[in-house]
């Protein structure tokens, strides 16, 4: 027996309206040709991997996640287990990126199966893919009693086998974000796997809206959201406390973890508006910086990666704008000459940060929308 669906009442359809135009809104920007946007979609999922990495206690900074993203190293020297964990959750939502338009595909134990091992490959002591064999409990601190105990391990098999047969064709009238939701909900409360399964369940949440195109997974994710403060992820558990009443009773109501869920997703989306916002104004200001400058247009992308926490390394702006070696090294000593950039570091830590009138401008722009305090769907304070 699974989580059913709760009844969306009033302030429910009221939230998932403004959700949808703030999708439609954000579908119409995205869908224009902007050249800020390569590098927005890579924040946007470097957010996912940290977020829903911190989480579980892996916590690494703007910069690592955004490297990872791009696939290449963490400029941060990280023990073997955070470097793991973070390559590991990185190929997991590739796979959601890509499955969004997979021709042939079907929610499947052995899907779920796959993406746990991918998640966690480098530990193989923790039996990455397999159901645990015995109990298993989360515990709120070693001297409190545990807060969650899952079913008995005889019943994974059949309860996995029920909740991806409700993916395929279970509720297929209900809104995607509550269907995600409760995917979410039903997966975390199962615990089929001995570690991972918070992961494992955040990840499945993203990948039931990457199926139904809602927008590209990087716009649709909370993963950001529930990981990018203490205050929001003791949100996140005590949500997720609440339906499961400290163990696995499926028959519990769930209209709030919904309602948790909807919230978040409002806020995200209005985090993701504002940062279009924020890039579009920036991307003009570099641009009139860099024409002031007599440099080419081009130099525009590599001025506003510059101006990322860790800045933009030669490599990823060429292979971001497709130039060669020398076409990337030219924009950058002209944009180092123009006083608008500097260079750090020596060898694979060489990069390139915006300094002077780039830097302040990007600060100034950034803290004008930062100002703005986010709108509450549901109203509450």
């Amino acid at each position: 027996m699974l989580f059913r669906l709760p009844e969306i009442d009033d302030a429910d359809g009221r939230v998932l309206a403004g959700l949808e135009r703030l999708r439609a809104d954000l579908r119409h920007q995205v869908a224009e040709p902007r050249r800020w946007l390569g590098q927005l979609r890579r924040s946007l999922i470097a957010g996912a991997i940290r977020g829903s990495n911190t989480i579980e206690g892996f916590t690494v900074g703007v910069a690592d996640a955004e490297a990872a993203a791009a696939g290449e190293e963490m400029p941060t020297p990280h023990d073997r287990q955070t470097r793991d964990a973070i390559a590991g959750y990185t190929d997991a939502l590739t796979y959601v990126q890509q499955a969004a338009r997979f021709e042939v595909f079907s929610y499947h134990p052995m899907l779920l199966s796959v993406l746990h091992f991918t998640m966690l490959r480098s530990e193989l002591e923790r039996s990455p893919g397999r159901y645990r064999l015995g109990p298993i409990w989360v515990a709120g601190s070693p001297d409190n009693p545990p807060v969650y105990t899952g079913p008995d391990a005889a019943l994974l098999p059949d309860l996995v086998e029920e909740l991806c047969g409700w993916l395929q064709n279970g509720d297929l009238d209900a809104p995607a974000v509550v269907r995600a939701a409760m995917a979410h909900l039903n997966l975390v409360s199962i615990h089929p796997w001995r570690d991972g399964n918070g992961r494992m369940s955040r990840c499945l949440h993203t990948l039931v809206l990457a199926r139904e195109l809602i927008l590209a997974p990087e716009f649709s994710s909370i993963e950001e959201w529930l990981g990018s403060s203490p205050y929001n992820t003791a949100m996140y558990y005590a949500a997720l406390g609440e339906a499961q009443g400290g163990s696995y009773q499926p028959d519990r109501d769930a209209h709030g973890w919904v309602r948790f869920c909807l919230r978040a997703h409002h806020l995200q989306a209005q985090t993701v508006e504002r940062r279009l916002e924020t890039a579009r104004e920036i991307w003009r200001v570099l641009a009139d910086q860099v024409a002031a400058a007599g440099l080419g247009e081009r130099a525009v992308a590599a001025l506003y990666a510059a101006t990322r926490p860790d800045g933009v390394r030669r490599v990823t702006y060429a292979r971001d704008e497709g130039l060669t070696r020398d076409q990337a090294v030219r924009d950058l000593q002209g944009l180092k000459k123009a006083g608008l950039i500097e260079e750090v570091g020596h060898g694979r830590t060489q990069r390139y940060l915006a300094v002077g009138p780039a830097a302040q401008a990007e600060r100034s722009v950034r803290n004008e929308h930062a100002g703005r305090p986010l709108r509450d769907p549901y109203g509450s304070p």
